[in-house]
């Protein structure tokens, strides 16, 4: 009897036990729900950080920009400098090189000798106008013994038409060859004076960068072959193709917001000045020219660039692609809310803010705020994903 009494109190023992572990087991991760949502709360109060945090984690606080988003069109193009700001340096004759005296990627200017050529041609030029300048003197003298003679009645009307003959020719073949060695760079007065000169210099024609060299030194210099380039992008603008449908909105005077193909945080403004008349290679495109308004070094013809015309007057609420952050099909931006010193660090305040998306174009989103915000509010334009991590809290990274 005493025996069956002390097994039932054992199995009762260990039923009470296996169920006390198995509540504990269940009730070890259920939290009341007030518990829960304080917890979230205190984490969007916890948005906050250092100066030192916020350069480390790569956070930019901007403004809310005012951006045209709605009222454009959309159109491609590249960048091209004018004509009048490239140039090709060549020879008018072919020569050894015996000097460069630049290097690409090099700003010259106007004027300034980029090369120098050795030429035999040149130095018989040189000749032949000491020679002509020579006998030019003779001619000369008789041509005015000639006009005496004739004022005197004392000569024939032959000779002196002779003479005159002699000295227009010998005259205009001296004003050639002085063109000539003008083209070559070389004073005409110092040639008469003596002064042989065997290298040609070769100027830059107008202010620019060095582009591609594609000579050496000793290398032979034909004419008609570009031995450098020059380029001038002061001057440099855009030419966009724009379609027929969209043709009739397109007027000189308006604004061209620009990005560059392969660097999308670069924002270049520009303007409309120039359309073409014609379609572009039998297509239904036609060339609109916008100049850009602030032109960087960075810039370089033939980069492919995407532009938003803007044809209408409705401006948007506008922040960077990254400054809004998605979660729970919501949009969210951080604005800074406040900055204080807690135990002599400077901290900064951010707070999350609900928001409605529009369209996004080169690197802007249109936004709505669902709650009014200041006129001068503040926001993280980017390295919202960061925070937007820091609010999800701990919970959500292991979820």
């Amino acid at each position: 009897m005493n025996t069956i009494v002390i097994k039932r109190q054992l199995g009762f023992l260990v039923s009470f036990a296996y169920l006390i572990l198995l509540l504990s087991a269940c009730g070890g991760d259920s939290r009341p729900a007030e518990i829960a949502e304080e917890e979230h709360e205190a984490h969007e109060a916890g948005l906050e950080l250092s100066a030192a945090q916020i350069k480390a984690v790569g956070i930019e606080i901007g403004s809310i920009a005012e951006k045209n988003l709605t009222e454009v069109v959309k159109s491609s193009g590249q960048l091209a400098v004018p004509p009048q700001n490239a140039a090709q340096i060549n020879v008018l004759s072919g020569g050894v090189i015996r000097q460069i005296n630049v290097i690409e990627g090099q700003r010259v200017r106007k004027g300034q000798v980029l090369v120098t050529v050795e030429n035999q041609e040149l130095i018989r030029l040189q000749q032949e106008y000491l020679t002509a300048k020579g006998g030019f003197t003779y001619i000369e003298a008789e041509h005015i013994r000639q006009q005496k003679l004739k004022v005197a009645n004392a000569g024939t009307g032959k000779a002196h038409q002779l003479a005159e003959a002699n000295y227009n020719a010998e005259r205009f073949k001296i004003r050639g060859l002085e063109r000539q060695l003008q083209q070559y760079g070389i004073p005409a007065s110092k040639v008469a004076a003596g002064d042989i000169i065997m290298y040609i210099p070769v100027k830059a024609p107008i202010n620019g960068t060095i582009g591609k060299i594609n000579a050496e030194t000793g290398s032979y210099a034909s004419p008609g072959l570009a031995i450098m380039d020059i380029v001038d992008n002061s001057k440099i603008h855009a030419d966009l193709i724009v379609f027929e449908k969209d043709l009739s909105k397109i007027k000189v005077g308006q604004n061209v917001d620009f990005q560059l193909t392969n660097q999308k945080n670069e924002q270049i403004e520009g303007e409309i000045y120039g359309i073409n008349k014609s379609f572009e290679d039998d297509s239904k495109g036609v060339v609109v020219h916008a100049v850009i308004k602030k032109p960087g070094a960075n810039l370089i013809p033939g980069m492919y660039v995407t532009g938003l015309i803007g044809v209408g007057t409705a401006l948007s609420a506008a922040v960077p692609v990254d400054a809004v952050v998605r979660a729970e099909s919501k949009f969210f931006i951080f604005v800074l809310e406040k900055q204080e010193e807690e135990e002599g660090v400077l901290m900064t305040h951010f707070k999350k803010v609900e928001v409605s998306a529009g369209v996004s174009e080169l690197g802007y989103i249109q936004i709505t705020p669902l709650e009014k915000l200041p006129e001068d509010v503040k926001v993280v334009t980017k390295g919202a994903f960061y925070l937007q991590s820091k609010s999800s809290g701990p919970s959500a990274h292991n979820h």
